[in-house]
């Protein structure tokens, strides 16, 4: 096999990781509704958990001491910006609903053409620019109309989305530096740190998940959390953050079509839903096929 099939067959592999993470994220937000916890006391109990399932493995531990104070010290930054993306994300679902708060996060790749060379030092590509534009009318066909008293709750799935681009550039800097099982628990112990904060400035009423809010964080945890998080980052050993963040573009599709299924946030998908899904497949394919 010549270096250039197999760097086409190492993409495509990266592609179909990031595909599969994009199916597992899919149901984060319907998880994110069910669980009646408070937004910031629920991402804490989603990293802790997944803490606990990483600080088991040896595997966490050989990489934790290979890697530098330096490298520690950036992996914990991109962690706060991790944590900082999921607060902001289930905030916007309690103020808005899954749908819409799914949808905003497919403005990330905007932030991301602009965020991403500066953090990564590669040149900008208005290219990236222009393809990510172009998501912007099928995420919002989408997600369909608003109410007004949903304001909020977009403007906060707008930060988050922005917040999105920042940890996606930063892990890009450092999916080929270490272990991926480290560098998520890594972020996570971060990560924390700033949610305890957060907890103790916002004094939350309940801090202790009852016994389903339990099984779906656990479901959250391990199943869309820990498995995905690390996909991504052996994906993004491959792709740059704006080429995979255009793939989790197709989160909406998953996350709207389960809300409408299962939450019955819209009893029917209409035409805007298919344009918006068409458009959303052919920037995605756009992006998938173009040569990097």
């Amino acid at each position: 096999m010549s270096p250039a099939d197999e760097a086409a067959q190492a993409r495509r592999q990266a592609y179909g990781l990031m595909h599969a993470c994009v199916v597992l994220w899919g149901f984060t937000a319907i998880l994110g509704k069910l669980i009646t916890l408070s937004a910031v006391v629920l991402v804490a109990w989603r990293l802790l958990l997944v803490l606990a399932v990483l600080v088991l493995l040896p595997r966490t531990w050989r990489g934790w001491r290979a890697m530098a104070p330096a490298l520690r010290a950036r992996a914990a930054l991109a962690g706060v910006f991790v944590a900082l993306h999921w607060w902001t994300f289930y905030g916007a679902i309690k103020l808005a609903n899954a749908s819409v708060a799914a949808a905003c996060i497919a403005a990330a790749p905007v932030f991301l053409a602009i965020v991403e060379p500066l953090l990564t030092r590669r040149p900008f590509q208005r290219r990236e620019l222009w393809l990510a534009t172009l998501a912007i009318p099928g995420v919002w066909l989408v997600a369909g109309g608003t109410p007004p008293q949903m304001g909020l709750g977009i403007a906060v799935g707008l930060l988050s989305a922005f917040l999105v681009a920042i940890f996606g550039a930063l892990n890009k800097t450092l999916a080929r530096e270490a272990d991926p099982y480290t560098l998520t628990a890594v972020e996570f112990v971060a990560g924390l740190g700033v949610l305890g904060l957060g907890i103790a400035l916002t004094s939350p009423a309940v801090l202790l998940p009852g016994p389903t809010d339990l099984g779906w964080l656990l479901l959250l945890a391990l199943g869309c959390t820990l498995a995905p998080f690390v996909m991504a980052f052996v994906a993004l050993r491959t792709l740059s953050a704006w080429a995979a963040q255009l793939v989790v573009n197709l989160e909406p599709v998953y996350a709207v079509a389960l809300a409408a299924l299962l939450l019955g946030e819209g009893a029917q998908l209409n035409w805007p839903f298919y344009l918006g899904l068409a458009l959303l497949i052919a920037v995605t394919a756009s992006a998938a096929r173009a040569p990097r």
